[in-house]
């Protein structure tokens, strides 16, 4: 049986949230046992920082319309899988936690606001955000796997299937409420980001 856009919204939501209330694990990669394009594939749904600004911009290009929606379907997972390639060449590995942050409260806030965007915008939208967490990912992923590479590629993978169900559901239907309920998301998505945001900013005791 088809989710409808509210349940599945709430469903991506939830697991957010319930992620981010789980313990931070210091190894950024996730371990399967099934190898490391397992390990990439799974990635993505384990870690809030990365699951939340695809989260947002999914569901704003899916309320833009079709185009809007498969401009980020393809444009989002290339240029992550890009920016991994050329994290996975950078020493040392970079964090920059804060601006991942921003990152994700700005998208919410877009999604919130549901101002009319040019697909163009929306288009560098998900070219930007796929090379900045890319970088990010792929400068991780090579210090936690001798098979970076193909980690990133199920990332990527991921990143498809996430885009295509939240996307699609959104740009699909057409009445009123779903809009709405893409707005609440949105500023679900900015209240979690700033508490993300206030827990990294956080002076430790």
């Amino acid at each position: 049986m088809r989710m409808r856009p509210p349940s599945l919204i709430l469903f991506w939501l939830t697991l957010a949230i319930t992620l981010i209330a789980a313990p931070s694990a210091h190894a950024h990669l996730m371990n399967t046992g099934f190898g490391p394009f397992y390990d990439g594939l799974t990635h993505i749904f384990v870690s809030p920082e990365d699951l939340l600004p695809v989260i947002a911009l999914s569901l704003l290009a899916g309320l833009r319309g079709p185009p809007f929606g498969r401009a980020v379907l393809f444009a989002l997972p290339v240029a992550w899988l890009v920016g991994s390639a050329a994290g996975i060449s950078l020493a040392p590995p970079i964090t920059l936690s804060v601006a991942e942050t921003i990152v994700t409260i700005a998208l919410g806030a877009l999604l919130a606001t549901d101002r009319p965007l040019p697909l163009a915008l929306v288009a560098s939208l998900a070219i930007l955000l796929g090379l900045f967490h890319g970088i990010l990912n792929g400068s991780e992923l090579a210090k936690t796997s001798a098979s970076g590479q193909i980690s990133a590629a199920g990332v990527a993978v991921a990143l498809f299937v996430a885009v295509s169900l939240l996307a699609g559901q959104a740009a699909s239907v057409h009445v009123p409420w779903a809009r709405v309920a893409g707005r609440v998301a949105g500023s679900w998505i900015v209240a979690i980001g700033l508490l993300m945001l206030g827990w990294t900013m956080r002076v430790p005791g």
